[in-house]
């Protein structure tokens, strides 16, 4: 199994340029597959939208928080480490334009040495995307085409795509990532709809805040997706959330996830080494991560 760790966003200055470097590299020192970056372009303190991942409704971020944009964030973080993933979690994928993105993710692809992979979602904040100027209705097949469109720019050596939303004809994007196949994807959600476009389009799905029966039935469905897709179920990760417990962990396994994530324990760098230590030698060792 693979361990993946999200950056400790309102723990720690996630936005000082040593403290990134040093998280980083803890991370990639005790042996994190990936390190995961979030993404809001902005907080609206006065949303009406319903959070899905909590019965409250309520996203666990203030409107104060700092969320610096991830690909810039995890460039740096790039820099100072030297195999460790560099994973968006999630990137909200309908409020960009897939032509500039491709180019920005394959840049950050080849000067990392193919350590990135682009976790895309549609968003929950229709008050941010109207604030992003896109159209919060259409997100989810937007979200579609732009997946499309970027295969097509980083595969193709000379690319054209046409849908309802983006279109381009005979362009040539470079650099192309490291992978003939482009940058794995990986679609973030919980519900069918993101289950269904994990297994038409992508390389793994990431079913946020789901566990047991719900957790089943819902990559079943990625499954069935796959299959009617042509397309091999197997070939999709899949990547949960977990806390420190070992019994949760071993629970995730049984259940054919690949990659599980931990939030940061602590904004302190010292405290979260011995935290994270104990961690390595309590799950991710006896795990084979």
């Amino acid at each position: 199994m693979k361990f993946g760790i999200m950056a400790p966003y309102q723990l720690g200055p996630v936005e000082d340029g040593d403290y990134a470097a040093e998280f980083g590299r803890l991370a990639e020192e005790l042996g994190f597959e990936s390190i995961w970056a979030v993404d809001h372009v902005v907080m609206c303190p006065d949303y009406t939208s319903t959070y899905p991942y909590d019965p409250s409704g309520r996203t666990p971020f203030h409107e104060d928080v700092v969320q610096p944009d991830p690909l810039i964030w995890l460039g740096w973080v790039a820099a100072s480490t030297q195999r460790i993933k560099l994973a968006t979690g999630i990137l909200i994928l309908p409020l960009r334009n897939p032509v500039v993105l491709a180019k920005t993710v394959a840049s950050l692809d080849r000067l990392s040495g193919g350590r990135v992979l682009l976790g895309v979602g549609v968003g929950w904040v229709r008050e941010e995307a109207e604030a992003a100027g896109t159209d919060f209705a259409s997100r989810g097949r937007r979200c579609d085409e732009a997946i499309e469109a970027m295969r097509a720019l980083w595969c193709e050596p000379i690319s054209s795509y046409e849908g309802d939303h983006f279109r381009f004809e005979k362009v040539v994007s470079r650099p192309k990532p490291l992978s003939s196949q482009g940058v794995p994807i990986i679609v973030g959600g919980h519900s069918r709809a993101a289950a269904r476009r994990a297994g038409r389009l992508g390389d793994g799905i990431y079913p946020l805040g789901l566990t047991g029966s719900k957790l089943d039935d819902l990559l079943a469905l990625m499954r069935a997706s796959a299959e009617e897709s042509g397309r091999d179920p197997a070939a999709i990760e899949v990547t949960c959330m977990t806390n420190l417990d070992p019994a949760v962990a071993n629970t995730y396994l049984k259940q054919g996830v690949d990659r599980l994530l931990i939030s940061a324990p602590t904004g302190d760098l010292g405290e979260m080494r011995k935290v994270l230590e104990t961690f390595r030698r309590d799950v991710m060792e006896p795990l084979g991560g």
